[in-house]
Formats: C-alpha cells, structure tokens, sequence
C-alpha cells in the first residue's frame, strides 16, 4: 500500500515509515500512564497522537476525523488500521484523549519527540544553540460582542449554571427573578429603544443593571443553605466582571451608571471564550483572540506558547528559552525588538550570549532621541549632542548641568522640560550595542537571520490558519503543539530526502 502512494501522499507514507520511531522510548508508556487509574482498557494511545496529527495536517473536525479514519486508506495506512471497516475510536474518545494531553503535557512532549527525530537524523547542530523567537495574531473562536450583548450574555450564563445546580428550569429562573431583558432575540431587542437617543440608552442601562442586582439577589437567596457549585461561581464573577470593566458611576446623575469611555486592557471580549483579549498587530490593525509564540532552533520549532493577545511579546520569554536550554546552552538570540523588556533576555546578554535585536525607537517629534547622545558606561559619563557631558551617579536619571544648556546652539532640538536629562535603561548597555550593530554592515546582516523563524510561523499558519479552533489559551496551545510537531516532521522528511 505504501508503495503505491503517489506523490501528493508522500507526507502519509513518511508518518507511516516513521511512525514506531516517533513513538519509542518510552513516549507510548507516558501515553498510557495518563489513562491511569484505568476503567476499560483504552483505544491505543499512540493511534490517538498520531490521529491528532493527521487531524491538524489535514484540517478536520472531529466528526470528519472519525469518517476518515474509516474510509481514507491513506490514514489507515499511517494508524494501522488497514481493512476495518468501523473506524478506530469515536469524537468522544477524540475529545477525552485532548483533555489528557493538557493534563499531562504530552502535546509539549509530542513536540519535543520531533526534535529528538530530528537529532537522529543528523544535520542539526546543538552544541552552541541559536534561537529565535517570533509570534504572530490567532483570531478567537469566541463570539466578541458589544457591552450590552456582553452582560446579556453573561446574565444568561449564570441563569444556566444556577439553573443546573438547582435542577429546575431555565425559564423558571428568568420568570422568578423578574429578568424581562432575558425574554427576546436578544438584550438590545429586549429593550427596544431609539439607540440615536442618549437618554433613553442611559434608562435602558440603568434597567439592565436594576435586572443583574436582581439576578444576583435571587442566587444568593436560592444558595444561601449550601455553597454554589464552581461553575455557578465562575459564571457570577465572570457578569461582575463585564459590568465593573464596561460602566462606571454617572456624576450628573446619582445612583445611575454609564458606559466607560476608553477600553481597558484586561477588557473581557466575548463570553464564549473569557480568556481572548483585544490585541494589536501593529498600532493602527486591531484584532481579537491571542499571539501565538514560538522558539525555533535549527529550522525545528522547540517551544510554544499561546497567550491572550494583550499579553505583551516578552511576558512568555523566560519558559521558552527555559524549554530550549533542555537542548543546549545558547549562545545565540534572536528576537523582535518586543521581546527585549524580558529580563531573561538581558540575562543571557550578561552571560555572554550574543542578542541579535533592533533596539527601541522614537520619532521624538523631531528632537533628539538617545540613539544621538554618546552613553560611556565603563567611564559612567554622557555626552550629549552638544558635546557637553553629565556623570552617571547610579541610577537612572542622567542630569546635565542647567548653565550648560541655556546657551547651548542646539538648545531648539532638545528636550522642552525644563531640566534636561536622560534616563538610563537597566540593560542599557545590550541597547548601545544594539544602537551600534544597526549602523553595521555585519550587524544589519545578522539580523535578517532572523528569517528563519518568520519562515516557521508562516509555515504554522498555512497549516493551522490564522484563527483559532478552540476556546481558551491552552486548547489552542495544544493545537499549536500539535501544528508545531506537524511543522518539525516537513522539516526531518525533507532532511532524510535531502
């Protein structure tokens, strides 16, 4: 069978010729030991990983995971399934096996057995390991929705979870607790106001707040004899935080409520997924969900990370670079400028690792920015561009003296405060060098080595696609595994053709 896979399928006949390889050294025995304590005996673990491969390589849900499974012979083929004719395992086993991935981590080590893969291959060099780090925008799978939808939405999942912990009906709960917004289509039909009309938005508001008072009320009053069940609880915090994160107190009027202006940072966007957060791909294209990070080291992808995408780029920093050292020292880094605030960066510049990165910028509106003044930290003094100098006396503000810049003939390009001084970063010198290796021949071209990993992300996309199949940051960061493992067997297949 193997044989006559034509060209197309090659990708099938390599999972199929590797797939014992994948799986030895004791990976299948951490496979089976997450179905411990055991009821019956499992649907092999191993099948399972490698359906959850073929399942992101080839974009299917679970329901067509399953019909293929039991009519595709290339994946029977690759699952050792050839000749049944019922599939294998059904979407629940599917479903159940993904949870304990996540339990136990297995789509980290899934990752990590590629790269061992890889090892065996030979051609990679792990001696003094360079790395690079990269992400890109994962648009959330959750609905995102405005502030009225918001609390409507979250008012209906409490009435469920409180619904569910008491054992009656939904209906019954929206009909004793008095919540007539709940009744329609949705909470904006509910009210059915002239939304061009300020006044009535604001009485509309106000109601819809009067009807959460009352909701929760009516649930402290229903478990007031026993403690509420944790998604109960869950459901509650979550309509208190919209509410708190999207109004604030109306100072012309007492007692009444408006819409805040602005958005915070941590804003809850959609109640389907609580954890996607309004994230940026650069400051004019907004988008919703999460950034999906990865290490790539040798062109092989060693680390991942999915965060919400308010998460700025360095807060996942030290656990990827924690997950590359398990392959090495690095003497090498690679990075987005958005990544340098780490310190685990500034870190690996002190040990001796060379940083590859563009330093931050400013316009600065025209005036002089730091890159312009001469920063001698081994002789703790700067120099501006007037060539006038100041002592750095240990912390991070640089004064210069007042009588040297009132008549100083570039006094117009500096800055307008009325004492002039500069702040020192705490890795500020990695930044003079990153300053210094811009203006290099040399230092330009190693930073486009950098290349690499953007070529790894794009390859994640064209597998994974640019939205996100689940809910919640460590769904879609199994998947991300799942796509990164993928990823890592082009690149061994293509290095054993080679």
């Amino acid at each position: 069978m193997a044989s006559r896979l034509r060209r197309a399928s090659r990708f099938y006949k390599f999972l199929w010729a590797i797939r014992h390889e994948l799986f030895e050294d004791g990976f299948e025995d951490e496979l089976l030991e997450s179905y411990r304590p055991r009821g019956q005996d499992p649907c092999p673990p191993a099948l399972l990983a490698m359906a959850c491969l073929l399942q992101r390589y080839d974009g299917l849900s679970d329901a067509d995971v399953v019909e293929t499974a039991e009519n595709d012979r290339r994946w029977q083929l690759v699952l050792g399934t050839l000749g049944r004719d019922e599939a294998p395992f059904g979407q629940g086993t599917l479903v159940r096996f993904r949870m304990r991935m996540i339990a136990h981590d297995l789509d980290k080590k899934l990752v990590d057995r590629t790269v061992e893969l890889a090892k065996k291959t030979g051609g990679f060099g792990w001696k003094n390991v360079r790395v690079a780090l990269d992400s890109s925008p994962l648009h959330g799978a959750g609905r995102v929705e405005d502030t009225w939808n918001l609390i409507g939405r979250a008012m209906s999942k409490v009435v469920h979870a409180v619904a569910l912990a008491l054992g009656v009906d939904e209906s019954l709960v929206v009909q004793e607790a008095g919540l007539t917004v709940l009744g329609a289509d949705s909470v904006k039909a509910a009210l059915d106001i002239d939304w061009s009309d300020e006044d009535a938005q604001s009485k509309a508001l106000n109601r819809l707040l009067e009807e959460v008072s009352a909701l929760e009320k009516w649930v402290a009053k229903k478990t007031k004899k026993s403690p509420a069940p944790a998604p109960l609880n869950e459901a509650l915090q979550l309509l208190r935080k919209v509410v708190e994160q999207d109004t604030e107190p109306d100072p012309p009027k007492k007692d009444r409520k408006r819409i805040k202006d602005g958005v915070p940072r941590d804003r809850v966007v959609s109640i389907s997924d609580p954890e996607m957060r309004h994230g940026r791909k650069s400051r004019t294209k907004l988008f919703n969900g999460y950034k999906r990070h990865v290490a790539v080291v040798e062109g092989l992808i060693v680390a991942t990370a999915v965060e919400p995408a308010n998460v700025r780029e360095h807060e996942p920093t030290e656990r990827l670079l924690e997950k590359v050292r398990q392959h090495g020292p690095i003497s090498t880094l690679d990075i987005d400028r958005g990544y340098l605030a780490s310190p685990a960066v500034e870190e690996l510049h002190r040990a001796g690792a060379t940083v590859n990165s563009r330093a931050w910028q400013s316009s600065n509106r025209g005036l002089f920015t730091k890159a312009d003044f001469r920063i001698d930290l081994a002789k703790g003094r700067v120099r501006c561009p007037g060539r006038k100098t100041a002592p750095i006396t240990g912390g991070k503000q640089v004064f210069f003296r007042k009588k040297d810049c009132v008549s100083c003939n570039k006094k117009s390009r500096c800055t307008t405060a009325s004492r002039r001084s500069l702040t020192l970063h705490t890795a500020e010198n990695l930044l003079i060098k990153l300053r210094g290796d811009q203006k290099t021949a040399e230092g330009r071209r190693e930073l486009r080595k950098r290349v690499v990993v953007e070529h790894r992300l794009a390859r994640i996309g064209a597998i994974q696609g640019t939205k996100a199949r689940y809910h919640g940051a460590r769904k879609n960061e199994l998947d991300l595994n799942r796509t990164a493992a993928v990823a890592n067997l082009f690149e061994v297949a293509r290095r054993r053709c080679a």
